[in-house]
């Protein structure tokens, strides 16, 4: 998954909008009646300041043109053309318009922005950036330990000779593998999954082809556009085609001569062509206007003539080659791509080469849906279905413009039946109402396609779930992993059978929002492209051929989980049961498997089971579960820009003692406020249950709902120890066979730290691989947090990081948050043993202690020690 990342905007042309009188009046009032609700700001703090640095780096490059930003408005249902009319009046034309799911797109003048985001039918807006891909390779690229390897003998490699069914690509983990073998049709065929990624290998033999012999890999385009100035000035694959020339010899700008076929509709282009690897090929284009051929030089001989004509690969299947292989290395030097044409205004048309520059889409789409790994049994999780890959990424990283119209592209325009994105950011503010969240939410009502998106990779502290993974109707997945996966991929021995990796982002939401909704599996041994590098570990013992690496990170679960929902469709389908998304979601929530040494806000409902989800799904319509929603009181360092203040869909107490948290051993009651919506006038009972929590909180066990009639549900929390305490709350009907309502609860009950009092002193022991947590309450005005860990044993991997009172990490830079344990690479920059946070925020700290994977001892004591000045 992917972090946000500061990128400069290009300077506005010369045909830039001009800019118009504004005689229309704008109000920031109430929505109408049955609207979205209208979040108290709606650029928000984020935007606002990316608004800021894009103005500062307009000012260095010194142009006169005025500077612009893109754009991503969510508006009002129904009020998507008075949007658009509404941005007109100020001179500004939409780029895009998608009625259907209330989304439009423009460049819009930097002074122009907060005036956009006031109209009255707009709900949201987020600036287009730029966000990185993040490095799912184990240690990052960092190296290896050097430490002992722990446990005894290593782990054999993977091979034609592995069974379906096996810790590497762990589909087990789900109960794929003996579903598929109790059903054997029902095995994704019929199904077609969307991966938004960057992109998929269109040669990989485990993607060529489905369990029936059919194409896996049906179309491959690209989400960017270079109307989108990040797009524009970041992606290098666009060749933007001008005027038309006649052959048999055109001219590019820059006056080079080159060879071209008859005709007098030509066009051609050339530039550097961002590479694997990070190099870059300079490259010529031609284009033809009347068939829509596409021409590259693939051998610079600045000569069309020798090529083929090409076209989108969703119409011919065609691959062209840059390079050649040298079959002295194991790396494949000849490198594929695919094209495209788009119109991009009147004049200009560009041209899309599709090189695929990162490992991570392919690695994707191997966990959604390989067939055969290694030339064997190895499947992913839906062998038979077949892929369209929507490229919206690439070296660089991911524009939020491309990933949200190739979103919509993939759910409206190419036949997808579930979608996976492993892409996202992880905003300081993640309440669920960003423009794209609401889109999201949107798109999964209007096309029937459910998204899965990974939770994120900012864990293991609490409130750390990204955008727009909090979009309440898609499937926000945690990465979960086995000890079984842990000796086969990382050669680590470990003490749970089953838990949540450290840096799977936790929950909930701001706004007490039910998120992550379920993990899958974190970890695999997946397709990459042959051309890239391949990943392992190399504790292990073992490498990986090109084409197969080891990735790990949320966006290995996201694509478990939506692999494992093509299972479910793809048998609905054969069986001709109804799976609408609500549907779908009901039935993999109802059943996921709980993990009782996991926290709730790490696992949210638990682990999909798949043919537990089949036994709900697989019974049809007779399933008429009501819905119920629930408020809940929420306080949070920033829960006062919530859309009801202070409110939120779950139980959320982050904030210190004496500033409305919750003390160690304070008993409180929290009124939670719950509803039933739909279904009979009459009273129904419905039994209400809790999951986690270790006894910290208790509810009645039953509560009465009329419909439409708010009930009030008390819930009791009374935290024994410090720490942060969550449990799942369960609102059920047992007339159905879904569960209608999980809640979250989450209390952080703080030490209170006072400058010159008494600090927290904490002795404990973090076994290989886990996690232990603290919370300390700083105090208003302090000027610095230090905390120092000493009391460990020769060799031990251990470390410590911290959050911010607002769920995001407070360590200087990624060193902080990756590689700084003691005894190991010297703490890459980063001192392991004491650090101090200047000038810390106020409110509850989060402190982690983590045993490295390679930590020589299966037990790591520590003593850890905080205190403010």
């Amino acid at each position: 998954m992917s972090r946000r990342r500061s990128t400069a905007i290009p300077t506005a042309t010369a045909t830039a909008l001009a800019l118009a009188a504004a005689s229309l009046a704008l109000t920031a009032g109430p929505a109408a009646a049955g609207a979205d609700p209208v979040p108290a700001d709606r650029l928000g703090s984020h935007d606002r300041a990316l608004l800021a640095q894009y103005e500062r780096q307009h000012e260095q490059r010194r142009q006169a043109a005025p500077g612009f930003a893109t754009l991503l408005v969510a508006v009002g249902e129904g009020r998507t053309a008075e949007a658009e009319a509404a941005l007109a009046a100020l001179g500004v034309e939409a780029l895009r318009t998608d009625a259907s799911v209330g989304y439009l797109k423009a460049n819009v003048p930097f002074d122009l922005v907060e005036t956009v985001a006031a109209l009255d039918p707009v709900v949201a807006v987020d600036l287009d950036e730029l966000l990185e891909v993040e490095d799912t390779r184990a240690d990052g690229g960092a190296g290896a330990a050097g430490g002992p390897k722990p446990g005894a003998g290593a782990p054999a490699a993977p091979s034609a000779a592995t069974p379906d069914a096996n810790p590497y690509m762990p589909t087990r983990e789900t109960g794929s593998t003996d579903f598929k073998a109790d059903h054997p049709t029902f095995d994704g065929r019929g199904v077609t999954i969307g991966v938004m990624d960057t992109g998929i290998d269109p040669t990989h033999p485990a993607l060529a082809r489905t369990t029936t012999g059919e194409h896996k890999l049906v179309e491959t385009v690209t989400g960017t556009d270079p109307n989108n100035f990040v797009d524009l000035l970041f992606d290098s694959s666009w060749f933007l085609m001008g005027r038309q020339q006649s052959g048999p010899t055109v001219h590019t700008p820059d006056g080079q001569a080159w060879t071209a076929p008859p005709g007098s509709d030509l066009r051609v282009q050339n530039r550097a062509l961002a590479m694997p690897g990070g190099g870059q090929r300079k490259i010529g284009v031609l284009f033809r206007d009347s068939d829509g051929s596409i021409r590259v030089d693939t051998d610079g001989d600045f000569d069309f003539t020798d090529e083929e004509a090409m076209r989108r690969f969703g119409e011919a299947r065609q691959v062209g080659y840059l390079g050649a292989d040298d079959p002295a290395t194991p790396l494949n030097e000849r490198v594929p791509f695919t094209v495209e044409a788009k119109r991009i205004n009147a004049t200009t048309t560009g041209v899309n080469v599709n090189v695929i520059t990162e490992a991570h889409g392919t690695h994707v789409a191997g966990i959604t849906a390989a067939h055969g790994m290694y030339g064997g049994a190895m499947d992913g999780q839906a062998p038979g279905a077949k892929l369209v890959s929507m490229k919206a990424c690439h070296s660089l990283g991911c524009s939020s413009a491309a990933l949200t119209d190739g979103m919509i592209d993939l759910a409206t325009k190419y036949g997808v039946d579930v979608i996976n994105m492993s892409i996202g950011s992880s905003p300081e503010f993640n309440d669920g109402q960003s423009a794209r969240a609401l889109v999201y939410n949107r798109l999964i009502d209007s096309t029937g396609v459910q998204l899965f998106i990974s939770a994120g990779n900012s864990g293991a502290g609490t409130n750390t779930v990204g955008d727009p993974t909090g979009a309440d109707k898609a499937v926000s997945v945690g990465a979960a992993v086995s000890s079984a996966t842990w000796w086969a991929n990382y050669g680590s021995v470990t003490k749970d059978a089953r838990a949540v990796f450290p840096f799977s982002s936790r929950g909930p939401r701001e706004d007490g929002g039910f998120k992550p909704d379920v993990t899958a599996p974190g970890s695999a041994v997946s397709t990459t492209p042959d051309w890239i590098a391949p990943a392992s570990v190399p504790e292990t013992g073992y490498a990986l051929p090109p084409g197969y690496s080891m990735m790990n990170g949320t966006s290995m679960a996201s694509p478990q989980a939506a692999g494992a929902g093509a299972l479910l469709l793809s048998a609905a389908k054969q069986t001709g049961v109804s799976a609408t998304p609500a549907e779908l979601r009901a039935a993999i929530y109802s059943t996921a498997r709980w993990n009782g040494t996991a926290d709730a806000v790490a696992q949210g409902r638990g682990q999909f089971d798949v043919p537990k989800a089949w036994s709900v799904l697989g019974k049809g319509k007779a399933d008429t579960a009501d819905a119920v929603t629930v408020s809940a009181p929420v306080c949070t360092p920033l829960s006062g820009r919530l859309v009801t203040p202070h409110r939120g869909s779950g139980l959320f107490n982050s904030c210190a003692p004496g500033a409305g948290g919750q003390a160690v051993g304070e008993e409180r009651t929290y009124e939670l406020t719950v509803t039933r919506t739909t279904g009979p006038d009459a009273p129904v009972a419905y039994e209400t249950g809790l999951k986690g929590g270790g006894g910290t909180f208790s509810v009645p066990s039953s509560v009465v709902l009329a419909k439409g009639v708010p009930t009030t549900l008390a819930v009791t929390a009374k935290p024994g120890a410090q720490g942060v305490h969550s449990a799942v709350l369960t609102l059920d009907d047992p007339a159905t066979r879904a569960v209608e309502q999980h809640a979250m609860l989450a209390v952080e009950a703080a030490v209170p730290l006072t400058a010159g009092g008494a600090p927290l002193t904490v002795t404990g022991v973090a076994h290989r691989n886990g996690t232990v947590h603290y919370t300390v309450a700083v105090p208003a005005g302090a000027k610095a947090l230090t905390v120092s860990m000493d009391g460990l044993d020769e060799g031990s991997q251990t470390r410590w990081w911290a959050f911010r009172p607002t769920g995001v990490s407070g360590e200087a830079s990624a060193a902080g948050t990756i590689y700084c344990y003691n005894n190991y690479l010297d703490g890459y920059g980063c001192d392991p043993r004491t650090r101090t946070y200047a000038a810390p925020a106020a409110g509850v700290w989060e402190l982690v202690v983590e045993a490295r994977r390679t930590s020589p001892l299966w037990a790591n004591p520590y003593a850890l020690t905080a205190t403010v000045s």
